[in-house]
């Protein structure tokens, strides 16, 4: 008996058989991609450099500031009075005895010119009294006056005298009020600041403008005292002034016998001539001393490092396997750590990128750099 299948049946037919070929291309994609290999077990790609062989050179590093050789806050000493006039601005330069300002002192003036002519006229009442005593003690030999009497005039003379040298001592305190109304540059320098302006009442104390001497400068800092020993004077420094980004090289010039006893610090001044005055005062300088000898060291970038302390941890490599290895730290500077060379010599291959998700023995695919201490900074 002979089967015979339908239009309809026939589609059903080639329609599973379709769905059943599609399925069977899927399945044997999806397996043939497959990955076997735990990802634990697969080669991590990593970067790496070669350590360098380098000279490290211990450095200090301070932050100080640069101070004018001398400075003065001109300002009245003996009087209170209103600000007359004011003849300087920031950056005028001013010699030694150039008025800088006056106050409005008629007060002063006039109490000087009264002193004066008290003194005048005390002047007058104690020669005469001077005379009229000499002339009773001649009529003593005569026995013309009593003792007595020549006493009485000898001592109204000397109170005249008295009287009057305190009077010529008072008119020397007037004139000096009156001279504290004309304020002058003590000496040759340049004004750094103007405080005051006319109209403004001063008191003794005030300031109304500032004076800085620049052809010499100093630069302060003051150093832990740890390092007494090591910012001897005449020991070069490395300067950096942030201010005009300018780089010099200077001797320590002096060093405080004594540390500060709230701050245990020790303060020390550098002298820089600088007469063309192109230094700024009351900014900052970076002071730099080596101190010690320079000592071979292994240099890597800081980044390819775990420092605990004196010790750092990192990921050296041999047939692409992980090893975690220890070295002693020699020290650092910028972005370059500095390391024993015993334990990590020169040309070691040691991981920068990656090496936070490694593991000791961890299977690696290592690309190597290159890299120099000089692109990351100097000692």
């Amino acid at each position: 008996m002979k089967i015979r299948f339908g239009w309809p049946t026939m589609i059903l037919l080639g329609a599973v058989g379709g769905l059943i070929a599609v399925g069977g291309t899927m399945y044997t994609r999806n397996t043939s991609q497959t990955n076997h290999v735990a990802l634990a077990q697969s080669a991590k790609r990593v970067g790496a450099i070669a350590v360098s062989a380098r000279s490290y050179q211990p450095t200090r590093r301070y932050v100080g500031t640069v101070e004018p050789w001398v400075q003065a806050k001109i300002g009245p000493q003996l009087v209170s009075a209103y600000v007359d006039t004011v003849l300087v601005r920031p950056g005028a330069v001013v010699r030694r005895g150039e008025v800088i300002a006056t106050l409005d002192c008629r007060n002063a003036s006039a109490l000087s010119k009264q002193v004066a002519e008290q003194a005048r006229a005390l002047d007058a009442m104690s020669t005469a009294a001077e005379n009229e005593a000499t002339r009773i003690s001649s009529l003593l030999d005569g026995k013309y006056v009593s003792e007595n009497e020549a006493d009485l005039k000898k001592a109204d003379a000397a109170s005249k005298a008295a009287q009057l040298a305190a009077l010529k001592a008072q008119m020397i305190g007037t004139s000096l009020q009156v001279d504290d109304c004309v304020l002058r540059a003590p000496f040759e320098g340049e004004i750094a600041d103007r405080t005051s302006d006319p109209g403004t009442f001063v008191r003794p104390g005030s300031s109304i403008a500032t004076v800085v001497d620049r052809h010499l400068v100093r630069i302060t800092a003051d150093v832990p005292e740890d390092d007494f020993e090591v910012v001897a004077p005449e020991t070069p420094v490395r300067i950096h002034l942030l201010a005009t980004n300018r780089d010099l090289v200077a001797k320590i010039s002096r060093r405080a016998p004594a540390v500060d006893q709230a701050t245990r610090t020790a303060h020390v001044e550098i002298d820089v001539e600088d007469p063309a005055r192109a230094m700024p005062v009351w900014t900052t300088a970076e002071l730099a001393i080596d101190a010690g000898k320079p000592m071979p060291a292994s240099a890597l970038p800081l980044s390819a490092a775990s420092v605990h302390g004196s010790k750092a941890t990192v990921f050296t490599f041999t047939s692409d396997i992980a090893h975690a290895t220890l070295a002693k730290v020699v020290g650092e500077a910028g972005g370059t750590l500095y390391v024993d060379p015993a334990a990590l010599p020169a040309g070691t291959k040691v991981v920068t990128d990656g090496r936070t998700v490694l593991g000791d023995g961890d299977t690696i695919a290592p690309t190597v750099e290159p890299w120099t201490p000089d692109q990351v900074g100097k000692p």
